[in-house]
């Protein structure tokens, strides 16, 4: 049964991002969980329509919105910045947290690529009790107000190519204060990312509550075949059915200090 939807308009950098959300049931148990959906470069809210529709199945509000340059206001796709999309995404946050029935101490941020990167970054300042992220895309921290669009390729190429300690990254860095359940899905055939980029947030979480990795074999970077995006998706609803069972009062992250 289809749940309630609310298409929504988030104020972020003087602008109003598109947005829907899904409401859960209120007769389900799922104490006040909720799913923020962070999508990836080149992509928008719209994507993730089935998605948001089976997790909201799971009884927790979920979220999915445009990232500045993206969706239907395509005119900032070339000279947007990772702070630019990363205030996006503290914005849809603060706009979930602050739904009738929502707990902020429950929100679970599921984030791909580019979006994987911003929702682990986005930890570091909102309380998250969750975080999942699939082929998380890796960037160095200089060139940060830089349009992304505009960052060498070359040299991200080379930048993921080797392990990276989190001490230096700021995506790393709060990945490794992170304290909460973390769940990390790669791609077995990524032609974007090289593997030492998944690894290096796999091993930035060595310090996070649980940690569960998967690898979509055959699946490439933007998970074009649909038994890919099944597979992926019965991954996702299974952790989160973990995730959304747990009680909110113990479910209150702290980052340390």
């Amino acid at each position: 049964m289809k749940k309630e939807r609310h298409d929504l308009l988030i104020a972020s950098g003087g602008q109003r991002r598109p947005a829907r959300l899904i409401a859960g049931d209120a007769r389900d148990t799922a104490e006040g969980a909720s799913v923020l959906l962070v999508h990836g470069w080149d992509s928008d809210h719209q994507h993730y329509e089935d998605l948001s529709e089976e997790i909201a199945e799971l009884g927790c509000a979920c979220m999915a919105f445009d990232l500045r340059g993206h969706g239907r206001d395509s005119v900032e796709h070339d000279t947007v910045t990772r702070a630019d999309n990363l205030a996006d995404v503290l914005a849809a946050y603060d706009a979930l947290a602050g739904w009738p029935g929502v707990n902020r101490h429950a929100v679970v941020i599921v984030g791909t690529s580019y979006g994987g990167y911003l929702a682990a970054i986005a930890i570091a300042f909102r309380p998250v009790r969750s975080l999942a992220l699939r082929v998380p895309a890796l960037y160095p921290d200089a060139q940060w107000d830089t349009p992304k669009n505009a960052l060498s390729r070359r040299m991200l190429n080379e930048y993921r190519s080797v392990h990276h300690a989190p001490s230096g990254n700021r995506a790393l860095e709060a990945c490794k204060s992170f304290k909460g359940a973390a769940l990390v899905v790669a791609s077995g055939q990524d032609e974007i990312l090289a593997p030492q980029s998944v690894q290096s947030f796999v091993n930035a979480l060595g310090n996070a509550g649980s940690l569960e990795t998967h690898t979509v074999a055959g699946a490439d970077h933007a998970l074009t075949d649909p038994t890919c995006q099944a597979q992926y998706a019965a991954t996702l609803l299974n952790w989160l059915r973990s995730q959304i069972g747990r009680s909110a009062e113990s479910a209150e992250i702290r980052h340390a200090a």
